[in-house]
């Protein structure tokens, strides 16, 4: 049987890690209004709740790092803030989002239930402290140039500040130019530092800056990226998700579509189980 990782509890009956598995984190790329986050977040949790699985709505206020400056980066702090806090009241369901500044750490913390920390930055200690010292769970994910291995440097930041409520997301590693590969050994390896690993199925089939003033992607290969990700050991699955993908305001090539989500859920949740019972 696979080793057990380390349980991270989110909220009141929502523990991330551990028996009995699989967990989904899924939204969209960014916040695109307050009406599409609400009514995604409601069609996601039907979904999750009938697969019997942990669920979290993540979407970003902020998408710092776009190809383009024309290109959309949301709504902001303060309105992403207060549309994060209605899908929480409303749908009640854990929210997460990313931050990109330290300072924004503290604005966060009264809303968000998991502060994450972009690939990008997942060598900054100033932001790595500031969000272990929220209290709340951090999700770092490996940055497209780092190995495996290095992300204990990354975790052990945060429990350096006393926070050991800790994931670590796999997101592919760059391949020369537009191009990431996803290398499987590194969920193994990253469990072995004690934290429940994630599986960005999503951005891992992103071709960065591929579309010139835009990120490509291939969201064909999601299902792929995800099953062998399970099979490695993930405990989790990221996922950027939209009703209509053609029509997403960030990452549109690599949105998974709503409709397809729960027949890759319960196939996930097969594997999954039977890697449980393998001896």
């Amino acid at each position: 049987m696979r080793t057990a990782s380390r349980r991270v509890n989110v909220s009141p009956g929502v523990v991330l890690g551990g028996p009995p598995g699989l967990f989904l984190i899924a939204g969209p790329c960014v916040i695109e209004s307050r009406r599409h986050s609400l009514a995604l977040a409601r069609r996601l949790q039907a979904i999750a709740a009938r697969q019997g699985i942990p669920f979290v709505f993540k979407a970003s206020f902020d998408k710092a790092n776009r190809s383009s400056v024309e290109s959309f980066r949301g709504p902001g702090l303060e309105a992403g803030l207060d549309i994060l806090r209605a899908v929480k009241e409303e749908v009640g369901v854990p929210v997460l989002s990313d931050i990109h500044e330290a300072w924004q750490a503290g604005r966060v913390a009264a809303v968000l239930d998991i502060v994450q920390i972009p690939a990008f930055l997942c060598r900054q200690t100033d932001l790595l402290a500031a969000a272990a010292d929220t209290g709340l769970p951090v999700n770092i994910k490996k940055g497209q140039f780092m190995s495996p291995a290095e992300m204990k440097n990354a975790a052990d930041k945060v429990r350096a500040r006393g926070n050991d409520r800790i994931l670590l997301t796999e997101r592919g590693t760059t391949f020369g130019y537009n191009n990431l590969v996803v290398d499987v050994r590194g969920i193994p390896i990253m469990r072995s530092f004690g934290c429940p690993v994630v599986i960005d199925a999503s951005h891992s089939v992103q071709k960065p800056g591929g579309q010139g003033t835009a990120s490509g992607g291939d969201a064909n290969q999601i299902p792929v990226i995800a099953r062998a990700a399970i099979a490695a050991g993930a405990d989790g699955l990221f996922l950027e998700v939209h009703e209509a993908p053609e029509r997403a305001l960030s990452d549109k090539h690599n949105s998974f579509p709503l409709r397809r989500l729960e027949t890759l859920l319960a196939g996930l949740l097969r594997l999954n189980k039977a890697l449980e019972n393998r001896p």
